[in-house]
């Protein structure tokens, strides 16, 4: 890809049409990185389907179970912006297939997990691999693409995830019901030897050329510790409570290590955070909302699935299948609205999938109780949902890389996705307290508990919208790209 867009790109808008042109080897290496995320995708909505069968197998509360998702969240929060800023320096293929290898290993050990500690400390290391896939997922696909169609790329890698959610409930409950909830990381380990085997020959190595392969050796653990500490504390307050002095001195060490990496970052010639990506108001905007998105997002499936399972008793195919309309209609959308993004720009597509993802939450709060109404409201409800998150899965990332410049794609990817992560983090262990306090014992999960999850989700949505509504820039990045560093 050239550095620099030829003159007619700084004409005004509609004078001189982007470049469209998609080469071949584009499209293959899309194809490689959207397999990772399907299966990624994948495993995380088997893994809030498997969550009450692995609480009953090893006996456990939920509150302690809860840590297979938050434990993965905090190791993929804490390790993204070493991971992007490796993938930028050393090389995305060179950093992305050990990557890729990790998550297989990481969840052949879940699979074999004799007891919860393990499965813990297992999910740990599929962390590790899943930070390194997310932080250079989309940058080893992108530079193929020209910056008119990137949108439309990250589109259909978006649409390959809401398949993945959509397989990952029906395949999770067909092979637990079989099998057990072992089989659903058993599933991921061949996609992952798949990808490994093609992955090299369709995958072209970038980096950014500035780059000298260095780390800030006082940056990287300072950031790596703050991003650890905070999100640990978040997820043990719901154990320990907010007043605990461990969790208060967790956050403040947290919060303090802070301005330290902010400070590294401003005179380090390879920061671990690159201060100037911030310069961009589309990346500021997207890192803002998707932080609120990111709270709703994940909890809002694991209500569902505790809803359906331990509140209507429904059967776990009944889950499965009660889960498909919604992200089959995502994964329809999702490309549609990578290529409006690309046209139209970003702003109302995103207000508009947060603000359908809100009313659908807040719908289930007021319309449901403890009377199943699965294909009566809960079914219709969920496609509602399932538009909203069409519109905005992948059209965050979009937004957040859309006026990015190619070179640093690792590093401003691993530092939103960094965000959205301990947003996830925080999101699930909020509502696991809703649920909980709203409940007469520990282990007992009521609709009013499940009530209370949905009204904080909702919230969250609408938070998202007004962000975006209100800070992010108008028109396509096409339209934005000016000659002067000013406009920007």
């Amino acid at each position: 890809m050239s550095p620099k867009a030829p003159p007619t790109a700084q004409l005004p808008a509609g004078a001189s049409p982007p470049d469209t042109a998609v080469s071949r080897e584009a499209w293959l290496a899309l194809s490689v990185s959207t397999l990772v995320v399907f299966l990624v995708v994948i495993d995380i909505s088997a893994v809030n389907v498997a969550f009450p069968s692995i609480r009953d197998d090893f006996d456990v509360s939920s509150s302690d179970l809860s840590w297979i998702v938050s434990g993965y969240s905090i190791t993929v929060g804490a390790l993204l912006m070493l991971s992007g800023r490796l993938a930028d320096s050393l090389g995305r293929r060179k950093v992305y297939l050990p990557g890729v290898a990790l998550f297989a290993v990481g969840s052949a050990l879940c699979a074999l997990a004799p007891g919860p500690g393990f499965l813990i400390a297992a999910r740990l290391v599929q962390g590790v691999g899943g930070a390194v896939v997310n932080a250079a997922g989309f940058a080893v696909m992108l530079p193929e693409f020209p910056p008119s169609r990137r949108s439309t790329a990250i589109g259909i890698a978006g649409a390959t995830g809401s398949l993945g959610a959509v397989a990952g409930p029906v395949i999770g409950s067909i092979l637990i019901d079989l099998f057990s909830w072992r089989a659903i990381f058993w599933v991921n380990v061949p996609l992952c030897i798949l990808v490994l085997l093609i992955g090299p020959r369709l995958l072209n190595e970038s980096k950014d050329p500035n780059a000298t392969g260095k780390v800030d050796p006082i940056g990287v653990p300072v950031g790596t510790a703050a991003v650890a500490l905070i999100m640990f504390a978040v997820v043990q307050s719901e154990r320990w409570g907010l007043a605990d002095l461990r969790v208060v001195a967790m956050l403040v060490v947290g919060l303090t290590l802070i301005p330290v990496l902010l400070r590294r970052s401003r005179v380090h010639p390879e920061p671990l955070i690159n201060l100037e990506l911030f310069r961009y108001q589309s990346f500021r905007s997207a890192n803002m909302g998707v932080t609120f998105y990111g709270l709703a997002f994940g909890s809002g499936f694991l209500v569902n699935s505790l809803m359906l399972q331990e509140v209507w008793d429904q059967p776990i195919r009944t889950v499965g299948l009660a889960l498909i309309p919604g992200p089959l209609l995502a994964a329809v959308v999702s490309p549609i609205t990578g290529r409006l993004a690309d046209r139209y720009g970003h702003r109302w597509l995103l207000a508009l999938g947060c603000v359908l993802c809100g009313l659908g939450y807040l719908a289930y709060a007021l319309l449901l109780d403890d009377t199943p109404q699965v294909l009566a409201i809960f079914v219709p409800v969920g496609v509602v949902i399932g538009a909203g998150i069409g519109l905005t899965v992948a059209t965050w990332s979009s937004a957040g890389l859309s006026d990015i410049p190619q070179a640093q794609f690792g590093v401003a990817s691993s530092t939103y996705n960094t965000l959205r992560q301990a947003a996830y983090a925080l999101g699930v262990s909020v509502s696991i307290t809703l649920i909980a306090a709203a409940s007469s014992t520990a282990d007992l999960t009521t609709m009013r508990g499940i009530k209370w999850a949905w009204f904080w989700v909702a919230g969250c949505f609408f938070l998202s919208a007004v962000s975006v509504i209100v800070t992010f820039p108008s028109g396509s990045s096409h339209d934005r790209a000016e000659p002067s560093d000013e406009t920007r």
